[in-house]
């Protein structure tokens, strides 16, 4: 694959995200140390707290308020298009606030920082529903994970800009400067976004009530969607939680000073950046639900870990970087951090590819938009819930940080509990990323949507294992009962919804439950996949397939796409040798093929011709 940033189908839309997130971060961070350090007489209260506060909810208000519409509108136009109005605006939003700068009008400055929320809040959906126009399905993981390692670096650069342009003499003059030329160069890279025209075209309406509510339905009129948006939303729960205690973490507890502050917010960003790329690396060229609980794994262990490093309480002088990197918890903490980063890009990468490719096309935005409004909700409750564990329960923040890695604990249990698929795809990626390296041929072959159905030779118990994880739409097994019940893979057939079978003879109504299923998965749009021969290989040639498939076929006319498995025999799940399950069988990262045929259609397929094509592969 070509380095996507090279590529104007993406470059453009990373750089119009990156200088946008710069900007927001060099503009509120700045604003934020004008107020706290010297310009707030300019405004009619003197408390700083109050500002600050005030501050974040001006800048969060317009993600409640318009993601709605905003993701209404996305759904309804050219989303290039869009973009470029959107940045336009970012250009006379940053050119008042210079205005206001040069004139010391500090309220109208908060008023700005509104304005620039309703931007960003616009924004939000249209750069992740652009994202499957542009890109193959393929490239979906990579794109994400581009966006999100640009995000958080432009985030960490602007955030850093902010602070160091206020110590300048010339303050008003650079910052100006530095935000009209981010506003100006971000509309320029949004003019060369490939053009991405709407399903439907619709024209924009302000009904934030009506539109929140049609939004939130059309969120959660499909499980998986909702509580991906959830997961999503409790990652910038636990991600707030972390940031906003920063400096009082640096100050209270690690006897640190601005700088330490920054190297912090350094490690975090600089991890989630490296977990988005890693991500791209682990995932392959699909999107990888498998990460997701090694991810929350990593957020609860170095949450813990984090707390854990931390002095309770530090009565010391404040200490420079350098100074802070000599105490024996200096980079242990720094290391914590960029570990949460790492897992939390893990987590966050494959959540947003997954909400991408699942929600329907004209549907896109407004999925995107709820979870964006979930988003905003759950960073206030972060908000809420620091206030009350630490200001009035009097809790430590290292005794805080243990709260958070306990309730993300609880928080992905009940997620996997509740959407197993999480748990299966995890199963999956172990096994093709220790037992085996899988190469997989032809998979464009299988529909991308509609109904098929997939045939395959049988050679071992962990055949529908290593399918799932190369086909990249789900598939409902049938297979062998004496398979299907074996113990703890039990578990794992159940969760991916495999159809048990066996013969007339042994059990008429589980056969003939069996068909009817594979008929209503069928009529339901879903990719079923049959093993024609009807047990394991016992020698390692292909059985005779049997008429099964021809009975599938009478009731409905599916596409139907040979395949084949190659390397799996002599391993450990087979019957070669000694028998499965036994000690000294097969090695570590054996390769094994998934090569895919053409489909046929059902009207021309049969029993034979299915396993000529299958032998062929």
């Amino acid at each position: 694959m070509k380095m996507l940033l090279a590529q104007r189908r993406f470059g453009p839309l990373f750089f119009t995200q990156a200088f946008g997130a710069a900007n927001d971060n060099l503009f509120k961070n700045a604003l934020m140390l004008l107020l706290t350090f010297g310009s707030s007489q300019l405004l009619p209260w003197k408390d700083t707290s109050l500002t600050v506060n005030i501050a974040a909810g001006l800048f969060i208000l317009p993600f409640l308020l318009f993601s709605a519409p905003a993701g209404h509108l996305a759904d309804g136009m050219d989303k290039a298009k869009l973009i470029r109005h959107i940045k336009l605006w970012e250009i006379i939003i940053m050119s008042g606030a210079v205005l206001a700068l040069w004139t010391n009008q500090y309220l109208l400055l908060l008023g700005i920082l509104f304005l620039m929320g309703t931007q960003s809040a616009f924004f939000g959906p249209v750069k992740y529903a652009i994202l499957p126009q542009l890109l193959k399905p393929n490239e979906l993981i990579a794109g994400n994970a581009w966006v999100e390692m640009g995000t958080f670096i432009a985030i960490l650069i602007g955030t850093i800009a902010g602070g160091l342009v206020v110590g300048f003499k010339a303050v008003t003059l650079c910052l100006s400067i530095g935000l009209l030329a981010l506003a100006i160069v971000g509309y320029l890279a949004s003019c060369l976004i490939p053009a991405a025209p709407p399903t439907e075209a619709k024209g924009f309406e302000f009904k934030p009530v009506r539109q929140t509510l049609d939004m939130f339905r059309i969120g959660h009129q499909n499980q998986a969607l909702f509580l991906s948006i959830l997961a999503i939303s409790w990652f910038w729960f636990l991600g707030a939680g972390y940031l906003t205690q920063f400096a009082n973490f640096a100050r209270l507890n690690l006897a640190g000073d601005n700088t330490v502050v920054t190297a912090l917010l350094v490690a975090f960003s600089v991890g989630v950046a490296i977990g988005s790329m890693l991500c791209e690396k682990l995932s392959g060229e699909q999107v990888e639900l498998g990460l997701v609980p090694i991810g929350a794994l990593g957020l609860t262990l170095f949450g813990l870990e984090l707390a854990l490093a931390s002095p309770t309480a530090s009565g010391q002088k404040l200490m420079v970087l350098g100074d802070f990197l000599t105490q024996a918890y200096g980079w242990r903490v720094l290391i914590d951090l960029t570990l949460i980063g790492i897992f939390g890009g893990l987590f966050i990468v494959p959540l947003y590819a997954f909400l991408q490719s699942r929600a329907e096309a004209g549907q896109r935005a407004r999925v995107i938009a709820a979870n964006n409004v979930i988003n905003a909700l759950f960073m206030v409750a972060s908000a809420v819930v620091g206030i009350v564990l630490l200001s009035l329960l009097k809790l430590s923040i290292p005794q805080y940080f243990v709260v958070l890695a306990v309730l993300n604990a609880c928080v992905s249990v009940y997620v996997f509990l509740k959407l197993p698929e999480f748990v299966l795809r995890l199963c999956v990626w172990l096994l093709s990323h220790t037992l085996y390296r899988v190469k997989n041929t032809g998979l464009e072959q299988i529909p991308k949507q509609g109904p098929a159905l997939l045939v395959c030779n049988h050679v071992s118990f962990v055949d529908a294992l290593i399918l799932a994880g190369s086909c990249r739409r789900p598939v409902r097994f049938v297979m062998d009962k004496s398979i299907y019940q074996i113990p703890v893979l039990n578990w794992l057939f159940k969760v991916a919804k495999t159809i048990p079978i066996c013969s007339q003879k042994q059990d008429e109504k589980i056969y003939h439950a069996a068909f009817e299923q594979i008929d209503n998965e069928l009529a339901n749009d879903e990719v079923v996949c049959i093993f024609p021969e009807g047990k394991l290989t016992r020698n390692g040639q292909i059985n005779t397939f049997r008429p099964g498939v021809e009975k599938i076929l009478e009731n409905r006319k599916v596409p139907v796409v040979p395949m084949a498995l190659k390397g799996l025999w002599g391993s450990f799940f087979s019957h070669e040798g000694k028998g499965p399950f036994k000690p000294g069988k097969g090695r570590f990262w054996s390769k094994v093929e998934v090569h895919v045929g053409s489909p046929i259609p059902g009207e021309e397929a049969s029993a034979a011709l299915l396993e000529q094509k299958v032998k062929a592969l």
